[in-house]
């Protein structure tokens, strides 16, 4: 369609002072009426369906003008004969999938019932706004405090707790790349120890992905007794030429709700804090320090199917209700975090709580608690207790297993789009028409030509 630029913001004025006139334009939408969602700032997305009598004629050129006047993008159209015909085939049903800005919304369709019969859009429930590029999660800024009256005065005083999630995060400067930590005597005196007793148990207790990854983090990113890793040193290793799993950590700027932190794991970010568990309880920690992301989490991010498994939980949560996030975070916490394996006939740890908790780590391997087969339907409504330790405890097959199980149910989640994740702009590209999807197809196919010339070269 063609806009004529110098009678459209006109035509617009005139439009929008008639529909000031009618009732219907001034108030909200009726029944059936809605957006399906937003895709950029002030702009909406819109699925209309309307009937043209004697369309060929008059009525389609007018129609047209309506949705240029408000310069509303046409994504999808298809039309078919009205079911209730009056006269002629010449009365058409349309189904349009258009965007526009979101002024004009009630405006455009009180102009369109100006010139066509029944007019409704389909209600959808609209979608949570959710970063689309790495660089929009600096406005992943939800934060939430709680008071914890009963940690001691010598607490990390930067902490906060995030409720129903587990975790606890720390405040560095906003913008602040991964800052470099002096560590006191003291803060390193407790990383020793628990170094030192939780390594003890790893050849026993931890899934073979884990004990690989720690044998080269040992080797490369100063993983010993006496030395707390620095997370930038980790960051690089993770992202570097050794295993490319891709992830990297972000010191958090604050308290994240769950639907900001699982939105860091689609892009391969993990925030992280940086400060170590008071020194009078060593072997346990309310909170996830230094200790528990250095030496729980970290070591399951190098491995590639496990990184695959936390970006994968990540995308699910992206434009999900929050019914569903609730879910996304349940299933975070059984899996990520307390999550155990299948390995050569015995169960191994692979979640980050475990491997960074001397008692529940020896607890979740022991005949005490319920073990149950890894099921992601089930899983994700299971209550859970982050106070003491799991009464119940899930086990995978194993990772390869679990990546796919939650992969198959993330397809179920319902929403108006899928979306793709391009590893070389760490964007996220919404596929919500048939030509977003053929473009992210035409890559594929061009990346595995590629591959299929490099397999011909080798051979």
């Amino acid at each position: 369609m063609k806009t004529d630029a110098a009678g459209a913001p006109g035509r617009r004025a005139s439009l929008q002072k008639d529909a000031e006139k009618e009732t219907p334009a001034t108030e909200p939408l009726g029944q059936g009426e809605g957006l399906v969602w937003e895709e950029e700032e002030g702009r909406a997305t819109l699925i209309l369906t309307f009937t043209l009598r004697n369309a060929r004629k008059a009525g389609l050129s007018k129609t047209a003008k309506v949705f240029e006047t408000f310069e509303a993008g046409i994504h999808h159209l298809e039309t078919r004969q009205a079911k209730k015909s009056k006269n002629t085939t010449d009365d058409l049903e349309f189904f349009v999938k258009c965007e526009v800005h979101n002024s004009d919304v009630s405006v455009l369709i009180n102009s369109l019932k100006k010139v066509a019969e029944d007019v409704k859009t389909i209600r959808e429930e609209r979608v949570p706004w959710f970063p689309k590029k790495i660089r929009d999660l600096d406005k992943c800024h939800h934060l939430i405090a709680k008071y914890e009256p009963d940690l001691d005065h010598d607490h990390p005083d930067e902490s906060i707790f995030l409720p129903g999630f587990g975790m606890y995060l720390n405040k560095p400067v906003r913008g602040d790349p991964l800052p470099r930590v002096e560590y006191t005597v003291q803060e390193t005196a407790t990383w020793r120890e628990v170094y030192r007793k939780l390594s003890s148990l790893y050849p026993t207790h931890a899934c073979k992905q884990y004990l690989d990854a720690f044998q080269q983090l040992e080797k490369c990113c100063g993983y010993q007794e006496d030395s707390i890793p620095q997370l930038q040193d980790v960051s690089r290793f993770l992202k570097g030429k050794t295993l490319q799993t891709g992830f990297q950590l972000r010191p958090a700027a604050g308290l994240l709700s769950p639907r900001d932190f699982l939105a860091s794991l689609a892009f391969r970010v993990f925030q992280s804090t940086q400060y170590i568990r008071h020194s009078s309880s060593p072997m346990h920690s309310p909170e996830p320090d230094c200790c528990h992301e250095l030496l729980g989490h970290v070591p399951m991010l190098a491995d590639k199917e496990f990184a695959q498994f936390s970006q994968a939980i990540g995308l699910a949560s992206l434009g999900s209700s929050d019914i569903e996030i609730e879910k996304l975070a349940t299933l975070y916490w059984f899996t990520i975090e307390f999550g155990l394996c299948k390995q050569n006939g015995s169960i191994k740890a692979y979640g980050a709580g475990l491997l960074s908790s001397y008692g529940e780590l020896v607890y979740a391997l022991s005949n005490k608690p319920e073990h149950k087969p890894f099921d992601p339907k089930l899983t994700a409504v299971h209550p859970y207790q982050d106070q003491t330790f799991q009464p119940v405890y899930f086990v995978a097959e194993n990772v390869e297993d679990a990546k796919a199980k939650l992969q198959k149910y993330a397809l179920k989640i319902k929403k108006p789009f899928s979306l793709h994740y391009d590893p070389f702009t760490c964007s996220i590209e919404v596929l919500n028409t048939p030509q977003k999807v053929k473009n992210t197809l035409s890559q594929m196919k061009e990346e595995l030509k590629n591959l299929c010339f490099d397999l011909e070269n080798i051979f």
